[in-house]
């Protein structure tokens, strides 16, 4: 479900592995390490380090970790002697599938922001969600014959969302799916989740990107300044909307401009409506800003999904802050953004 996030970071983002350091200061340099094998879009870490050496070493241990929980909780792909999500969908109707303690731990935290959004984000909407995907790349694939997804099909899956179907078990390690129709679809949570728990115990000073959902564990070491993290203009990719400056924040943005496709001159996105199981229309983007990376992912759906009044009040209870944009663009805050904002 999760959209390709679209912020930018205000880094020079190479292409190669690790970029030129620069000039040394204090004993450290800059280097940065870009990859393009997780959660099906681009990584880069940026850190310092006194040696090219050590940085590699940080960052390749920081890409296997972050490789464990794209594997885990992969929808699509199967991998040898290993069951992930795509298992749990493919035969947990049948029976209860033995999977790893970090499955278990994603879809207890699912649950609970389930229930702490008032249902704004389920995973239990993959088989609504899976009709949209198809649409989408059947109408990106062919614009000519693009068509919105099979009316009847659709109301079909949407009795099929019950998040109560998914039945954990923690003390066997296993989850059983009570309605044989139903189908996770852990991408509204599950690489913010992911972020979250490899940077608690990454090394301090560095900013993770990882397609664009970011995440600084500290401020600069060289200079203890924070990093600079850029907001994508919607309507402009090569421009931004601010610079926000973040020491242990997490960065996200939901919004409807890069995953979309378009029948007779509408653009459906794929942000989910879990009343109408259309596409929301309240905004272009939110963009959330939290201490932790997993409930950022969450909060960026929800918000999407909500007008500001009721968003608020989740913000509230989750201690984050949000920027709306308005379909006209008109750009809204909630009262400690702008903290983070420096002109």
């Amino acid at each position: 479900m999760k959209r390709i996030l679209t912020l930018l970071l205000l880094l020079a983002l190479l292409c190669g592995c690790t970029a030129a350091p620069a000039e040394p200061t204090g004993g450290l340099k800059r280097y940065q390490a870009t990859f393009l094998t997780l959660f099906d879009t681009v990584t880069t870490i940026v850190g310092y380090a006194e040696s090219e050496e050590a940085f590699t070493a940080t960052a390749q241990a920081i890409h296997d970790q972050l490789l464990e929980y794209h594997q885990l909780y992969d929808i699509y792909n199967e991998y040898e002697g290993l069951s992930n999500i795509k298992t749990i969908n493919d035969h947990a109707w049948e029976q209860p599938v033995e999977v790893d303690q970090r499955i278990i731990d994603l879809l207890q935290f699912s649950k609970e922001l389930y229930t702490q959004t008032g249902g704004r984000v389920n995973i239990a909407m993959g088989s609504v969600l899976r009709l949209w995907h198809d649409a989408r790349e059947a109408g990106i694939q062919d614009p000519g014959a693009a068509a919105l997804p099979d009316g009847e099909a659709l109301e079909l899956a949407a009795a099929h969302t019950d998040i109560d179907s998914i039945q954990i078990d923690p003390e066997q390690g296993t989850v059983f799916l009570s309605d044989p129709e139903v189908r996770l679809d852990v991408g509204a949570i599950a690489k913010g989740y992911a972020v979250e728990q490899v940077c608690r115990n990454a090394p301090s000073g560095l900013l993770i990107s990882v397609g664009g959902n970011v995440r600084a564990t500290g401020p600069k070491p060289e200079n203890g300044q924070p990093w600079v993290v850029g907001v994508q203009d919607p309507d402009d990719s090569e421009q931004y909307l601010h610079t926000l400056y973040v020491e242990d924040r997490s960065v996200v943005t939901s919004g409807d401009y890069q995953r979309y496709f378009t029948v007779d001159g509408v653009a459906y996105h794929h942000i989910i409506d879990p009343d109408t199981f259309f596409p929301a229309g309240y905004w272009r983007a939110v963009t959330i800003l939290c201490g932790d990376s997993g409930v950022a992912d969450a909060l960026s759906t929800a918000l999407f999904t909500l007008p500001q009044e009721e968003g608020q009040a989740l913000l509230d209870a989750f201690g984050a802050e949000a920027m709306w944009v308005r379909p006209d663009g008109t750009v809204l805050y909630s009262p400690g953004f702008q903290a983070y904002i420096r002109v």
